[in-house]
Formats: structure tokens, sequence, C-alpha cells
């Protein structure tokens, strides 16, 4: 990459030039890496410690469509959250994304299920849980491909305790 120090600037469009060229190849570079957002996300806070309920192990699957349901897999970070979810073994090319791009039309609407695996999570914490397991349903409208005609976000937050749990359609 050119700098001041190796290019002799006399003129104020050459140096409007040079920034430009800096600024073009670094919008690049960024666009280059930057993955598009998941249609489908999720937020976790433990209600008993009022923390982020981190490594807690989750599914995710398609309840409408074909035959067989399409499940994603993913566990929180260390802030409660997943920012994008993993595909099974048996369908390793199928996407959230792919999944919603692929319907007929903008305002098509699927069923899903994000089944949290909170009994042995809170277990490996020495806490006893009323619920082995919690799993949201919900319909999502629209297709999954971020910028594109029909594209719509659905953020899930569950505030969860080992007696109680909440949930409600995040932005």
């Amino acid at each position: 990459m050119e700098t001041s120090e190796n290019i002799q600037l006399n003129t104020t469009a050459e140096r409007l030039a040079l920034y430009q060229r800096q600024i073009s190849s670094s919008v690049q570079t960024t666009q280059r890496h930057t993955m598009a957002r998941d249609p489908i996300t999720c937020h976790v806070l433990n209600t008993l410690t009022g923390t982020p309920a981190a490594n807690l192990p989750c599914t995710l699957t398609l309840l409408s469509g074909g035959a067989q349901s399409d499940s994603f897999t993913a566990t929180t970070d260390s802030d409660g959250r997943i920012k994008a979810w993993e595909t099974s073994v048996n369908n390793a090319t199928t996407t959230t994304t792919s999944i919603l791009g692929a319907l007929p039309a903008a305002d098509s609407k699927t069923n899903w299920s994000i089944r949290f695996d909170v009994g042995p999570w809170f277990e490996a914490q020495g806490i006893e849980s009323f619920w082995p397991e919690v799993e949201v349903k919900f319909t999502v409208r629209g297709r999954g491909v971020e910028g594109k005609d029909g594209w719509r976000h659905y953020h899930v937050p569950v505030l969860l305790g080992p007696w109680s749990y909440s949930t409600y359609r995040g932005s």
C-alpha cells in the first residue's frame, strides 16, 4: 500500500487520490470477510445469577416444510448469544439462509423451534432445574437473504431460571 512516506504528494488532487485508494482497498478487504447475518438469532440470560447463559447447547429446527425436518445446532457464547447456527451432519449444505431464501414468496411463513438443553446445563452448575429442556416455537415470515426483498431478522431472547422462563420477539 502506498503511504505519504514513499510517494511525493504535490497537489491536493494527488493527496485525495491516495486517500481514496487507501479507503477503497480497506473497504474491499472488510467486505470480503464480512458474512451475512443469520436471519434467526437468540440471547439467553440466567435470571438466577443475572448473567448471560454461556455455553448452553441449543437446537434450531424447521417444523414446517418437507417430510424431513432440518435441524441446526449451536452453543451460546460468553454473552449468552447465538449469532449463527451450524448445520447438522445430514444436511451439511443447508443453512437457515438457504431455506428461507428458497421460499416462493417474500411473505412466506415457516414454523421453527429452538430447544434449549437447560437441565444438564443447570446440573453442571450444581443447580436442580424443573425444566429438562425449554422449547420455544415461533413463526418466521419472509425470506432469508439480508438486503433482499422480504428479508427479516428474528431474534429470540429468553430469560431463564431453574423454575421459570420467559421469552419475547426481540429486534
